[in-house]
């Protein structure tokens, strides 16, 4: 088990690494030949193809925080299109593409100590992150580090989506609360997760009715202490989620990562609908 501090800072070092997924033009360009129609319907498709094809309400429930009818414009039609192993394969040769650019190569011994301490994730309750683990390792160092950073990045967020529904917080109310800690706006959460005025406008009521937010949606004493709990519970579960990691692997990984991190948040935007900021991809 890893310490809930090292636990964020490994999260901080992994999620850009997996985030070229999302932003990087050779992704894009390499799912629209396979006919998948705009960023949504990649994007959905992509990052549930190791679920095999399952239906929307899968992809509701685990990605957690879209708009149902972002999801289903994209799901199940994807399918349709292509199987969930040639949008893989597809994903995966753009994302090689885009990493190469950016980072060039990656020592094996960066990517072995990547893979270690994916290993020692367990996946009880995880559902994204056990579909990802389920998936063969890259023989190629750079495409394992990705499955590493990404395996490490989807253990959390499942362990987040916990964290979110057993303190009552849904979809759109967590964005709400995004916007209240100023680590995302409004604007994006309209763009990139659909969530239009008259959810929001039932999100912040609701809130507002526990006392977390005020009418405005900022946030009230007890909505930062519940904001607090919830990062902090997060990074709780993250650490307990990981078994056995080798202290020095967890060092190296969390090194090598950080070496990335410039040339990786280039392409990044700041304030992203991810709410990574960019102050901790310095931390």
């Amino acid at each position: 088990m890893v310490d809930p501090t090292e636990a964020r800072e490994l999260w901080m070092k992994a999620e850009p690494f997996h985030a070229v997924t999302y932003f990087a033009p050779e992704v894009r360009a390499s799912l629209d030949e396979l006919g998948l129609v705009g960023f949504w319907m990649g994007y959905f498709a992509a990052r549930s193809a190791p679920f095999g094809a399952v239906g929307p309400s899968v992809v509701e429930a685990t990605f957690y925080n879209f708009h149902p009818s972002l999801v289903r414009r994209a799901i199940p039609d994807a399918w349709e299109r292509a199987s969930p192993a040639a949008i893989l394969a597809a994903r995966d040769r753009g994302l090689r593409r885009a990493l190469v650019q950016l980072v060039g190569e990656v020592p094996e011994r960066l990517a072995g100590a990547a893979t270690r301490v994916a290993l020692t994730l367990v996946p009880e309750g995880r559902p994204l992150f056990a579909a990802h683990a389920d998936l063969d390792w890259a023989d190629d160092p750079l495409m394992a580090t990705w499955q590493a950073t990404t395996r490490i990045r989807e253990h959390r967020g499942d362990g987040h989506v916990a964290i979110l529904t057993s303190e009552g917080v849904g979809p759109c109310e967590s964005h709400a609360l995004a916007v209240g800690r100023r680590v995302t706006t409004r604007e994006l959460v309209r763009r990139a997760r659909a969530w239009e005025d008259e959810d929001w406008a039932l999100a912040i009521e609701s809130l507002h009715r526990r006392g977390l937010v005020d009418p405005s949606g900022g946030l009230t004493d007890a909505g930062t202490a519940l904001s607090a709990h919830i990062e902090r519970r997060t990074d709780e579960l993250s650490s307990a989620g990981a078994v056995d990691v080798d202290p020095s692997d967890l060092g190296e990984l969390i090194d090598g990562l950080g070496l990335l991190t410039d040339a990786l948040t280039a392409l990044l935007p700041f304030p992203n609908p991810i709410g990574l900021p960019r102050a901790a991809t310095d931390a």
